[in-house]
C-alpha cells in the first residue's frame, strides 16, 4: 500500500507534471545494471539491534548469492545516510565504492558462474530516516503506546528497502530460500518480524534478541520489523496458523475485530487458490502507521473500524461493511508479494489486482449486486492524472490510479469476457500460474488474451498507458443503431452492453461508426450498462 487516492482526493505526492526528469541515481536503484544481473540472491541473514532512544540500528545483513555471469564486482544498495564499517568475504575485507545509494563492491578474482554459492557479509550501522507519513514516505516510525513505551516500525515500499538495510533493492531478485531476522531489543519489548518464530534470547546486556525465519522467496521492501510490548493472539484456520500480535490494551477488541480474517480466507482461497505463505504462518501485526502489505506480517492500524479509517473509500455505504486494511492488505499477500511485478512501473500488478480482491471480498460477502455498487464507487477516485504505468528502469511508478482504475479495468474485463465461470477460472488459474513469480505488464496481457481466446491487448492499452476514458457514442441511421468509441486509442476495440425494450444486445463498436443490427426507433431507449464497464456516455 503506498500513494492510495485518499477520499476521491489527490494525496500528496499524485500531482502530474509537465515531464518528469531522470537522473543516473534514479536508474542506479531502478534499472539492472550489469553488476545487478550477474548475480541471484538466495537468502538474506539480518542480524541486527535496534535502540529506540537513539533512533539507530546497528548489525549486518549475510547476502548469499550464486553468480550467474562471471564478474569482479557486484551493486548492493545502502541509503546513504548510513555507515557501511565492513563487506566481508571468505574472512577478508573487500573494497568497495559508493555512488548515491548504490555500493559497488570489488573482489580480487573474478565470480564465475560455475562456482559454489558465495556470500558477503556487509555490516554497517546509522540513523535510518524517519518517515514523516508513513507508509505514503519510506522510513522507520519511532512512536509510543498508551502506556508510553516504544512502538517501532517501518514501511519502504517504492522508497526502497535499503533504506534500512544493506541489499539487492531490486523487484527483479527475491531470495529464494527466503530469510532469517535476527533484531535484538530492549528487554520487555519484542520484535515481530516476516516468517516463523523461531525463539528469543536475553543477550545479558538489556537487549532480548527475537529470531524469525522466512521460508517462502519474499519481496525486500516487504522485510520488517515491528517493536512493542505485544500481546500475541492465536488462531487457525483450516490448518492455517494465524497470529495477530497487538498493543496490550487493545487484546480484547482485537479478538473480535479479527474474525473477519476467516471469511476472507475462505474467500480468496476459493478465488484465488491457497495462502500462498503457509509455510510462513498469516500475521496480522498492529503498527502506528495504516497499513502494509509486509509478507506473512501484514502491517494492521486501522484502528479496529470499518472502512478506511472509519470512511468508506466508495462513498455508497457499502465500504463500510469490512475493514479496508485487513482485506487490501491481505489480498496482497496472493498480489504483490506472490505475483511480484519485476520493475515498480509495473506496481499496478500489485495494486489493481488487490483493489479488484475488495471488490471479490464483497460479492462473497454480500453479492454481485453490492459488489458492483463498491467498484462504481471507486469511479471518482479515479483522476487520470498520468498513465498507469510508470517509466521502466528508474524507480518511478505509474498513477495512483493503479488501485481504482485497475480495479475498474479487471471488473471491465469480466464483462466483456462475459461468462462468470471462465472468468473466476481465469483470476484462479493467473494466481496460481504466477505464484511466487515475478513478471510483467506483457505477461499479464498475454496470459488474459490466451485464456480468454480474445485480443484484450487494446482494453489493456487504453486503461494502463493512456489517460483517456472512452466514451460511447450512438445515433440511429435507418432505422438502426450505430455506435462508434470516442477518446480512445485508433485500435481501441470493445464489446458493449445495451439494453433496449426490455432486452439486453452486445454491440461491437469500433472507433469509426459501426453499424449494429439492432433497429431502433429512439435513441432514448438504448440504456448503455455503463455500471458493468468503466466507460463515458
Amino acid at each position: 500500500m503506498k500513494n492510495f487516492l485518499l477520499f476521491g482526493l489527490l494525496c500528496l505526492g499524485w500531482h502530474a507534471t509537465a515531464q518528469e526528469v531522470f537522473t543516473r541515481k534514479d536508474s542506479l536503484q531502478g534499472g539492472m545494471r550489469r553488476e545487478r544481473s550477474c548475480f541471484d540472491v538466495q537468502r538474506y541473514d539480518l542480524n541486527l539491534t535496534v535502540n529506540p532512544d537513539e533512533k539507530t540500528i546497528v548489525g549486518s545483513n549475510t547476502i548469499s548469492f550464486k553468480v550467474a555471469d562471471s564478474t569482479k564486482t557486484i551493486q548492493l544498495d545502502l541509503f546513504a545516510n548510513m555507515q557501511i564499517d565492513s563487506i566481508i568475504h571468505q574472512g577478508k575485507s573487500l573494497m568497495y565504492r559508493r555512488e548515491f545509494n548504490a555500493v559497488f563492491v570489488d573482489f580480487p578474482e573474478s565470480l564465475v558462474p560455475d562456482m559454489a554459492e558465495q556470500s558477503v557479509a556487509v555490516y554497517y550501522s546509522g540513523k535510518p530516516i524517519i518517515a514523516k507519513r508513513a507508509p505514503w514516505d519510506g522510513g522507520f516510525v519511532f512512536s509510543k503506546d498508551g502506556q508510553g513505551k516504544p512502538w517501532i516500525g517501518v514501511a519502504v515500499q517504492g522508497t526502497g528497502a535499503s533504506l534500512w538495510y544493506p541489499v539487492k533493492d531490486s523487484q527483479t531478485d527475491e531470495p529464494d530460500r527466503g530469510a532469517s531476522i535476527k533484531v535484538a531489543v530492549p528487554n520487555g519489548l519484542m520484535d515481530v518480524s516476516n516468517g516463523r518464530f523461531i525463539g528469543s534470547e536475553d543477550l545479558k546486556n538489556g537487549y532480548t534478541r527475537w529470531d524469525w525465519e522466512v521460508k517462502n522467496p519474499i519481496n525486500t521492501y516487504n522485510i520488517t520489523v515491528n517493536i512493542a510490548d505485544y500481546a500475541h493472539i492465536h488462531d487457525t484456520y483450516k490448518g492455517l496458523d494465524l497470529d495477530y500480535y497487538v498493543l496490550k490494551e487493545n487484546e480484547e477488541k482485537a479478538k473480535i475485530h479479527f474474525e473477519e480474517v476467516k471469511p476472507m480466507m475462505d474467500c480468496f482461497q476459493s478465488k484465488f487458490g491457497e495462502y500462498p505463505f503457509k509455510d510462513d504462518g498469516y500475521k496480522l501485526v498492529e503498527t502506528p502507521y495504516l497499513g502494509m502489505e509486509h509478507q506473512s506480517a501484514v502491517a494492521y492500524g486501522n484502528n479496529y473500524k470499518k472502512g478506511y479509517r472509519g470512511f468508506d473509500l466508495s462513498m455508497t455505504g457499502v465500504g463500510l461493511t469490512f475493514d479496508y486494511i485487513t482485506i487490501h492488505e491481505s489480498g496482497h499477500e496472493w498480489f504483490g508479494n506472490s505475483v511480484t511485478s519485476q520493475d515498480i512501473a509495473d506496481m499496478w500488478i500489485h495494486e489493481g489486482f488487490t483493489q479488484y480482491s475488495e471488490i471479490v471480498y464483497i460479492e462473497c460477502q454480500l453479492g454481485y449486486e453490492k459488489a458492483m455498487t463498491y467498484a462504481n464507487g471507486l469511479r471518482k477516485n479515479v483522476a487520470n492524472d498520468r498513465p498507469i504505468i510508470g517509466n521502466y528502469g528508474v524507480n518511478n511508478e505509474g498513477s495512483g490510479d493503479m488501485y481504482p482504475k485497475g480495479a475498474l479495468l479487471l471488473n471491465t474485463l469480466r464483462h466483456v469476457i462475459n461468462n462468470n465461470e471462465k472468468w473466476w477460472k481465469m483470476i484462479y488459474d493467473y494466481s496460481i500460474t504466477y505464484r511466487h513469480k515475478i513478471i510483467d505488464t506483457q505477461t499479464v496481457i498475454d496470459f488474459f488474451n490466451r485464456e480468454s481466446g480474445m485480443n484484450l491487448t487494446p482494453i489493456f492499452n487504453q486503461y494502463l498507458r493512456t489517460t483517456q476514458i472512452p466514451k460511447i457514442e450512438l445515433e440511429i441511421e435507418k432505422g438502426k443503431l450505430n455506435a462508434r468509441w470516442v477518446n480512445a486509442n485508433e485500435d481501441f476495440d470493445m464489446p458493449l452492453d445495451i439494453t433496449c425494450n426490455n432486452q439486453t444486445h452486445r454491440i461491437y463498436p469500433k472507433t469509426v461508426w459501426t453499424t449494429t443490427k439492432l433497429k431502433v426507433k429512439n435513441i432514448a431507449d438504448v440504456n448503455v450498462l455503463s455500471d458493468k464497464f468503466f466507460i463515458r456516455k
